[in-house]
């Protein structure tokens, strides 16, 4: 009866001490998680019109044609089903996303989170499994945490689906992924990911949900579909806070099918 009350008492006088900040800039704000009104208004949610199949924003809806999927998508189909973005990938959302990524700021995953659930709210209704793209054990030892997993948990908590943290498993360390180009990050990912045996059972049959903090050329999300795909999931969709890139610039013609 008395906790609650001391909770809300507590965070008042926390809220006093240390006022409540702007997710992306710091700036003072009336409630925790809420952004400033120069942020909000700066914000660019990747509501406009996109490919279905790959999140790539068009610059114009005419562009999807009737189906709604970007021409490389189009000639060379994903191998999972559709990909939702919270975000474009852009300084804005860079203001979110590294520092949840590289500076232990954990708490921006709950705000990414809710803008996910959002974005992918139809993908997320027919899901049976929530499952993040995993970091090689050396990285998550120095890291202490692996974002796509606490983005995976916030969405697969509030959405009501069953999590599984681990199913994927990344055998060996790779090359950051940023500046490579899209051939030497082909070279790098492949074979890279595979599923856990305990968690094969789980999947066969499921549609999987897999989360991940930005998409841009696909590769990673390839292997990860085709390691859940090849051991019987029912579908792969694919759900990130910001897509990089748009229709006009990608090219999948280095992915294998």
């Amino acid at each position: 009866m008395y906790l609650p009350r001391l909770r809300r008492f507590c965070g008042k006088i926390l809220d006093i001490v240390l006022p409540p900040a702007c997710v992306a800039c710091g700036a003072e704000v009336a409630s925790n998680g809420a952004f400033c009104s120069a942020c909000f208004v700066m914000a660019r949610p990747a509501s406009g019109p996109s490919c279905l199949k790959c999140a790539a924003v068009f610059s114009s809806a005419s562009i999807g044609g009737a189906n709604m999927v970007c021409v490389s998508c189009e000639a060379r189909p994903p191998v999972w089903s559709q990909a939702r973005a919270a975000f474009e990938y852009d300084e804005w959302s860079r203001k979110l996303i590294l520092p949840l990524k590289y500076a232990d700021r954990t708490e921006n995953a709950r705000v990414l989170a809710k803008f996910m659930i959002t974005a992918g709210h139809d993908i997320l209704q027919d899901a049976d499994i929530i499952v993040p793209v995993p970091l090689h054990r050396r990285k998550l030892w120095s890291r202490r945490y692996n974002q796509a997993a606490l983005l995976g948990r916030l969405i697969a908590k509030k959405s009501g689906k069953a999590f599984v943290p681990d199913a994927l498993q990344r055998t060996r360390s790779t090359q950051p992924l940023a500046r490579l180009s899209p051939k030497e990050r082909l070279e790098q990912v492949e074979g890279v990911f595979c599923v856990r045996s305990r968690s094969a059972p789980h999947m066969r049959g499921r549609n999987i949900v897999l989360v991940d903090d930005v998409l841009t050329t696909g590769v990673t999300a390839t292997y990860c579909a085709k390691a859940l795909l090849e051991i019987g999931a029912s579908s792969v969709n694919i759900l990130v806070a910001a897509r990089a890139g748009n229709a006009d610039e990608d090219d999948h013609s280095f992915l294998k099918e």
